[in-house]
């Protein structure tokens, strides 16, 4: 079997690396930061998800890392219900904890850190991988998952349009059992009454509570050049009259690692692959938020992918096959994740009642 390089090493790269690693194909990770860059925010897993994870990890241990969700609760900022839906199966689990799990997995002599990946062309019908601008990556196929602002994407395909998406988010997580025992298993959202700005909560233990809000970029603003106070100060102006139960949230928690995410959406998907290179996750089809559906996403392009790659066909006719499998799929999240932006963005009175914020297919 060829060998396989595998670029970017968040939930796709090493998802991929998992299905290659228990299907005994070669290959070798590379990430340009550093081993214990765990920053960030958390995932939500459909059911889907989880069967695809059990797949290439102990599932029990994603288990004792994260929690089920048994309920979503839609409220207003006032704290009163709107709406309640059963969840099925839904899980949320930190970032940090699903990468440190699917690495656990991968042998330390498969995976290189603070490697940054260039690409200076093609010869032969094979790309040229630069490492550290010193070395090259010998290498029968590249996989890339660098993320929805991919470097090697971009670099092939310089004509492609990558949109800001009208909302943007703050994500943290606090430690802080009393407040985590005030919360059931469920999946809390809160809206604002005009629309344009939603306060999430989820628990993830005993002891810990993962948060988020979503923003109207046209309507509330946070500086590129952010810090923990900056980003502490927007939360307490623009929730610090909501319900007490997230004021709160807001006023215990620390900020050093809140992560702002600046969503963006390609205006049109680029083919999934160029020569020997194929895109996977985030780098093949930037998923918004709203959708829930990142994860589970890239686990089933890596599972699509192996598979295609075990049968052992022409290359070209591998690649073509992995595009026609997922890229339906994926035209249904895209479709489902703007109808649900444009929901946000509407006054809650306007809403649809009982809408989940998860794409189902």
């Amino acid at each position: 079997m060829s060998k396989v390089a595998i670029i970017g090493a968040g939930v796709s790269g090493l998802s991929m690396a998992n299905y290659l690693e228990k299907n005994n194909i070669d290959y070798h990770l590379y990430e340009r930061r550093t081993q214990n860059d765990l920053k960030g925010h958390g995932f939500i897993l459909p059911k889907e998800g989880i069967e695809f994870l059990s797949n290439i990890i102990n599932i029990e241990e994603l288990y004792k890392r994260g929690s089920f969700l048994k309920k979503y609760i839609h409220y207003n900022q006032a704290g009163e219900i709107m709406s309640e839906k059963e969840l099925d199966d839904v899980f949320v689990v930190s970032r940090s904890a699903l990468i440190e799990i699917l690495a656990n997995e991968i042998p330390s002599d498969k995976i290189s850190y603070k490697t940054t990946i260039g690409l200076t062309g093609f010869e032969n019908g094979k790309a040229k991988i630069e490492i550290d601008e010193n070395n090259t990556i010998e290498a029968d196929i590249v996989v890339a998952s660098d993320g929805s602002r991919s470097r090697i994407r971009r670099k092939i395909f310089q004509d492609e349009t990558m949109n800001a998406v009208l909302e943007n988010e703050v994500v943290n997580i606090i430690e802080d059992e009393e407040l985590a025992s005030r919360i059931e298993s469920n999946f809390l959202k809160f809206h604002h009454e005009k629309g344009g700005l939603t306060f999430g909560v989820l628990k993830l233990s005993s002891t810990k509570i993962l948060w988020y809000c979503q923003f109207d970029i046209t309507k509330y603003f946070i500086s590129e050049d952010y810090d923990a106070d900056s980003i502490k100060q927007f939360m307490i102006e623009n929730f610090g009259d909501w319900n007490e139960l997230l004021t709160s949230i807001i006023e215990r928690s620390s900020y050093e690692n809140a992560h702002i995410w600046r969503v963006y959406e390609l205006e049109k998907l680029n083919p999934f692959y160029h020569q020997n290179i194929v895109f996977i996750g985030d780098s093949a089809h930037p998923l918004i938020p709203f959708t829930s559906q990142g994860v589970t996403s890239a686990l089933k392009d890596s599972f699509t992918l192996t598979n295609l790659l075990k049968e052992g066909n022409n290359l070209e006719e591998i690649f073509k096959k992995y595009e026609e499998e997922r890229r339906p799929e994926i035209d249904i999240h895209i479709n489902n994740g703007r109808i649900l932006l444009n929901q946000f963005l509407l006054p809650l009175s306007e809403q649809p009642k009982n809408t989940l914020p998860i794409s189902y297919k």
